[in-house]
């Protein structure tokens, strides 16, 4: 299941918090203009600016001798501009923990990669700087070669000016100049992104190249896979980076500076998780559960304003202070430092009185579409798992306290638990979709309701109706049987160690204790996302006793998933029966 902070997808988790996929651009790229063709000036002319450009080889030649730990990069800088303490760890800090990227984020990068490949393809003739990342200066003297060139465009041209080296993902040859044009594998324009393209301007302009325009380059969300429209947009953003051209002058030095001193001391705000959240966060922000930042519905803006008010504890938040009701639950919980249950969780039940099956999807989502009708990342359902109460049996496990066992492996029926389960996972690269759904019909079939953990497998069966057109009824049968568990929670019971989100993630240990996630090596769904891809695009590359582990791992993890909703509906009714038994 992929939800809360682990989700894969674009979605809410209950928290009123936003959970998306940072999409990251695939190196530790910035920009750098060209200069336009000379060919009509004078020789004397030619002579100087071949002197003034090999006075600045020279410059870099000396700069890269130096500290790097002095130099910035696009990467640093935009650190330095959302936080100068995140910078400096950077720095100083590089083998920190936190900053060892991830299987997801080295997807990511992966991904960026490929989008930054195929960029290329839009713009025959260019001619690339084709050098390891760290072999700078034959990356800046191979660029002061083509620069003399008539190639319409140069990628990864490279630069060292005002202390900061910058690498262009395409400079294009334009007259006057060259148009700066920075490849991102997002489908849109982002605030962040002209920051970046502002930064590779002003070095650019150090160099003496003049760029009348920037645009970003990103993702086409209108494009369906296998060809269907441009891969491509571009988008200007010329005004836009011109507006933010002044910032790099004084924040350059500013950096700088901060970096040759101590760790600098920077008040936690609201720029901790903008443009993107912290990986230095546990650093800084109090892990306490009462702490502001847990509160129910909270984001970044919200916390500055607590913050302002001198609001750093849920305790401290006014009894005036207007609340969603989720929010009022969560500050009597842990006030009263005990587990509110609402005497409407019985009646919010009522539809689960019959007999359920237990549903649960985990998805693929890729920037260059891989399958038919998809575009730049839609996701595609490519695993589920299901358990429904067996033939003959009520659908109640354990009751409330008592013995219930979870079996290691999946089994046709939990003799423990009276649920049967049935699975699947795609294998290969083709469409697995067809087959998803054909499997999960036949699964679900004989259930009066199908529980889900939040709005997305309803979502997900939706644009299967239109995948599989053929199984559009039964799908859409399957799709009135759903029924959502997440506000069932949200709006009846809160745990004091909900922290503030109604993720399943984090609802299911404080109402079962005894049912973790601790025990599986696959725990959240974007990772579970990224080794579903691995099997199907690059399952050549990975060794076959690795594969057998990988699906091993991600059928338990999706197992896992529906398990926790079946403990967590019979754990709801027991404790709708007590909170009844009170009132009585």
């Amino acid at each position: 299941m992929q939800d809360g902070a682990g989700r894969s997808r674009t979605e809410q988790d209950g928290t009123g918090r936003t959970e998306v996929n940072t999409i990251a651009n695939s190196s530790d790229r910035s920009d750098r203009s060209d200069r336009s063709d000379r060919s009509d000036r004078s020789d004397r002319s030619d002579r100087s600016d071949r002197s003034d450009r090999s006075d600045r080889s020279d410059r870099s030649d000396r700069s890269d001798r130096s500290d790097r730990s002095s130099l910035l990069s696009k990467s640093r800088f935009l650190a330095g501009t959302q936080c100068h303490k995140l910078l400096w760890w950077k720095v100083h800090e590089p083998s920190a923990e936190e900053l060892q990227p991830g299987i997801v984020l080295k997807d990511l990068f992966d991904q960026g990669r490929q989008v930054g490949e195929l960029a290329r393809e839009e713009f025959p003739g260019g001619v690339l700087i084709d050098f390891p990342h760290d072999q700078r200066q034959e990356k800046i003297k191979a660029t002061l070669g083509a620069l003399d060139g008539d190639a319409p465009a140069i990628f990864e041209a490279s630069f060292l000016e005002d202390n900061t080296f910058i690498s262009v993902d395409v400079l294009e040859r334009v007259d006057g100049g060259f148009k700066l044009v920075e490849v991102k594998s997002a489908s849109s324009v982002k605030e962040q992104h002209v920051p970046d393209a502002a930064l590779q301007k002003h070095v650019l302009a150090r160099a003496g190249i003049n760029v009348p325009a920037v645009e970003i380059m990103h993702l086409n969300k209108e494009f369906r896979h296998p060809g269907q429209g441009d891969l491509f947009a571009r988008t200007d953003v010329t005004a836009a980076v011109d507006e933010w051209l002044v910032v790099p002058q004084w924040e350059i030095p500013s950096q700088l500076k901060m970096l040759n001193g101590e760790l600098p001391d920077v008040a936690i705000s609201g720029h901790c998780y903008v443009p993107r959240e912290c990986p230095f966060l546990k650093r800084c922000w109090s892990q306490h559960r009462d702490h502001i930042m847990n509160l129910y519905n909270v984001g970044p803006k919200k916390v500055g304003a607590y913050f302002e008010k001198g609001i750093h504890s849920i305790h401290d938040i006014p009894a005036t202070q207007k609340l969603p009701a989720a929010a009022l639950r969560q500050r009597k919980a842990i006030e009263e430092e005990r587990l509110i249950v609402e005497p409407t969780l019985a009646e919010a039940l009522e539809p689960f009185d019959c007999r359920l099956g237990f549903l649960d999807f985990e998805t693929i989502s890729r920037a260059i579409p891989v399958w038919d009708g998809m575009g730049p990342w839609h996701q595609a359902a490519a695993q589920f798992s299901y358990h429904e109460v067996a033939p003959g049996h009520g659908g109640s496990v354990a009751q409330d306290g008592g013995d219930v066992v979870h079996p290691s492996t999946p089994s046709p029926v939990h003799p423990a638990s009276n649920y049967s389960h049935s699975e699947f996972l795609a294998e290969g690269p083709s469409d697995a979709r067809p087959l998803l759904a054909e499997k999960m019909i036949e699964a679900t079939q004989n259930a009066e309701r199908v529980v889900t953990y939040s709005s997305f497998e309803k979502t997900r069966i939706r644009s299967l109706q239109k995948t599989v057109p053929h199984l559009e009824g039964e799908l859409k049968e399957l799709e009135d049987k759903l029924l959502d568990l997440l506000p069932v929670v949200r709006n009846n019971v809160y745990h004091p160690d909900f922290r503030g989100s109604f993720s399943i993630k984090y609802v299911l240990n404080p109402l079962v204790p005894d049912l973790t996630y601790s025990d599986l090596v696959i725990v959240d769904g974007m990772v579970a996302s990224v080794e579903i891809a691995r099997l199907l695009f690059v399952s050549g590359k990975i060794p076959e006793d690795q594969k057998e582990k990988i699906r091993s791992d991600l059928l338990a993890y999706c197992e896992k998933d529906t398990w926790a909703m079946v403990r967590l509906v019979e754990r709801l009714r027991g404790l709708a029966v007590t909170r009844s038994g009170m009132q009585t």
